[in-house]
């Protein structure tokens, strides 16, 4: 029996010079029979990261990067997601409620895969 696909939904808030942020709701998933390391953020227009789940979970609380994701605390109730690409840095904004919430839903699927 395969572990199920984890599918859940934030708001984050795009983080730009501008002075209000641009709210985007982004799709969170997490395939463990795909890769059971990996967490998915989509985004509306087709733009995908894809980055471990650890660097998701230890960011919360912790400064954490792989590859071109990084992930770290902003403030008590707020985590910020950068990625870097050719085309540039994007930065998300988002409540660690909802992030919390898609790891609880993914350790329920699949616990974290012995190394």
């Amino acid at each position: 029996m395969s572990a199920a696909v984890v599918e859940d939904h934030a708001w984050g808030r795009i983080v730009t010079d501008a002075p209000q942020y641009r709210p985007v709701r982004v799709a969170l998933r997490y395939e463990p029979a795909e890769d059971p390391w990996a967490v998915h953020f989509s985004f509306p227009g087709g733009t995908d990261w894809i980055f471990p789940r650890t660097v998701l979970e230890t960011g919360l609380s912790a400064p954490a990067r792989s590859g071109n994701v990084e992930v770290w605390p902003c403030g008590r109730v707020q985590a910020v997601v950068e990625y870097h690409s050719t085309d540039g840095v994007a930065v998300v904004q988002f409540d660690t409620s909802a992030l919390n919430r898609f790891l609880r839903h993914t350790y329920a699927a699949a616990p974290t895969p012995a190394e």
